[in-house]
């Protein structure tokens, strides 16, 4: 095995050039300008000293660098991982007391060594078990919940709460404390944001401005809000006049060390750190995948979940918290031009940098600007028209939605996903335990067979019934197989043969088998012949060797007009045998 496999890096290096170089340090100035403001936002989100979010866009940014297998996934602290984050911490110690913080350590190292785990095993499939209405419904209500829980840093007063309903209570009792200086800075910070991010770019571009450069200014627009209220709350003395400050940053670099390795502190985040593990690798490899397309790159799904479980691992030993693929910041490494992971290292330096040259003056900036910043941010988060489209196409994956909305926001993150990923896999089940199929007859002068309920011109055979079944046999539908076919003999009293057409069949279980084998026998009672049609590789070969296939009172047909052809025309010279009268074709 090449080195390159275990760690891509090599392979980016090669014919690594100056101008490589250059479009990778453009990118990473312009994301470092972006995640700054970010990572104080969403440590602030986080319940978490505003110094996490600078560590957490370290090492971690430096280790998928090395391991990721995506050229411009920008790596770091996100909004839901950040809400999960404060969610799962709440519960262990206050916001902010060194507990919680000891417990985002634990957090990260648990849902990194938990990546790493998946990856090594190839596990990068579990994903596929939040379907993208849950993901959808989870995405917009933890939107929502974003948005709520900074109203009060908008409006300067102490209100907290775990769902939709307490925070909303909260905010109504503390209306009285309001302070009107911050409110008018929080709410001014929003609407200058709000306007750069539906305007400037158009205003830019009619300066004469590229549509890149446009782009890239107007989402590097809330670090000007930073520069200009972090410079008004200095020079009027804000924070003197209730106006909530983030306060002294602590300078220097992250020293590395264990997170705390009590055994009960573990134990009682595992559940929340394989929810903030499965969901930050899902929106991870779904923005990489996206962009990896743009450039007809391409990523591994299981080397991601090694590379995003060794950040998360950095983050733990250096002083963060759980990290994952951000869309907003990746988007910008994109379209900035970045040609390899080489730029989210380099990003990681220009936090350094920030973290050692500007935590002074970083002391002077309202918590009602990050408020204001992670509102607007969030606002790509919720979806609320996906809902209607969604019920519209599938009634079932509407109710998932819906439920996992619903429950995010009454009860909490943890419950809400929970209960969404049960309901796809509980709907799965069931759509998969009555699968679809139908009977088909042959279009006329062709090889082609259709349903008969659909197409009156077919022809069929009072003696030969030939069943589609459009699933793959499992023990939750192999029963009901079991009944469509004996029902089928029981409508048809003529029929001498039965077709199984098995075109979409990718899969028989054991139970499945079994229930042919049942289907077999009882047939056999019956005078009726068992075939099979259209049978995949793979799945003969898992046939062969059984019993089933030398029990079997029929054949197997390389296809299904074949079968067709020698039962229709056996049929055929059944009816024209003497003594036995002709049957019409129906």
């Amino acid at each position: 095995m090449t080195p390159s496999r275990w760690i891509p890096l090599i392979g980016w290096l090669h014919g690594y050039r100056r101008d490589t170089l250059a479009r990778d340090l453009l990118a990473a100035v312009i994301v470092t300008l972006m995640l700054v403001p970010q990572a104080l936002a969403y440590a602030l989100l986080a319940g978490l000293p505003p110094e996490v979010g600078l560590y957490a866009s370290m090492l971690p940014l430096v280790l998928y660098a090395i391991f990721g297998t995506s050229a411009t996934l920008a790596v770091g602290p996100v909004a839901v991982a950040s809400l999960m984050t404060a969610s799962a911490l709440s519960a262990i110690a206050p916001p902010g007391s060194a507990e919680y913080v000891g417990g985002a350590l634990v957090l990260a190292a648990l849902s990194g060594a938990m990546l790493v785990a998946m990856g090594l095993l190839r596990l990068g499939f579990l994903a596929n078990f939040l379907s993208h209405p849950v993901i959808s419904g989870f995405v917009t209500a933890s939107g929502i919940l974003i948005a709520a829980s900074q109203l009060r840093h908008l409006l300067g007063v102490e209100a907290s709460g775990h769902t939709l309903v307490e925070m909303v209570m909260a905010l109504v009792t503390a209306l009285g404390e309001v302070n009107p200086i911050t409110l008018v800075l929080g709410l001014g910070v929003w609407g200058f944001l709000v306007l750069c991010r539906r305007y400037l770019k158009g205003g830019l571009r009619r300066l004469g401005l590229s549509a890149t450069v446009a782009d890239l200014v107007a989402k590097a627009a809330p670090v000007s809000a930073v520069i200009v209220t972090t410079l008004l709350a200095w020079a009027l003395g804000l924070g003197e006049r209730g106006v909530a400050l983030v306060g002294e940053v602590p300078g220097g670099l992250p020293s590395l060390a264990l997170p705390s390795l009590e055994p009960g502190l573990w134990s009682s985040l595992l559940a929340p750190a394989l929810l903030i593990s499965l969901v930050g690798f899902v929106e991870s490899v779904s923005v990489a995948q996206t962009l990896a397309a743009k450039r007809r790159q391409r990523i591994d799904p299981n080397r991601e979940l090694i590379a995003l479980g060794l950040a998360n691992l950095g983050a733990g030993a250096s002083g963060g918290s759980p990290v994952s693929g951000g869309f907003s910041r990746s988007v910008v490494n994109f379209e900035a031009g970045a040609a390899t992971p080489l730029a989210g290292a380099f990003t990681a330096l220009g936090i350094a940098v920030a973290t050692l040259t500007l935590t002074a003056p970083l002391a002077f900036l309202p918590k009602a600007t990050l408020a204001a910043t992670i509102i607007v941010a969030v606002g790509t988060l919720i979806d609320l028209p996906a809902i209607r489209r969604t019920w519209a196409y599938s009634r079932a994956d509407g109710v998932a939605m819906l439920a996992t909305l619903t429950l995010t926001l009454v009860h909490g993150v943890e419950s809400g996903i929970l209960a969404g990923v049960a309901l796809s896999l509980g709907l799965h089940l069931y759509r998969t335990s009555r699968p679809h199929s139908a009977v088909v007859g042959r279009v006329p002068g062709s090889e082609h067979f259709r349903n008969v309920q659909r197409y009156d011109e077919v022809e069929t055979d009072e003696r030969l019934a030939i069943l589609r079944v459009d699933e793959s046999l499992y023990f939750a539908n192999a029963r009901y197989l079991e009944d469509t076919v004996m029902a089928l003999a029981a409508r048809q009293p003529g029929l001498e043969h039965i077709v199984l057409a098995c075109q979409a069949v990718n899969g028989i279980d054991a139970s499945a088998l079994e229930s042919l084998e049942a289907i077999n026998r009882r047939l056999k009672d019956a005078g009726v012949a068992l075939h099979l049609a259209e049978v995949k590789g793979p799945v003969m070969d898992r046939l062969a060797a059984t019993d089933f296939c030398h029990e079997l009172g029929g054949r197997v047909f390389l296809s299904t007009f074949d079968a067709w052809q020698a039962l229709h025309q056996e049929n055929a010279a059944a009816n024209m045998a003497p003594g036995r009268m002709t049957e019409k074709e129906t």
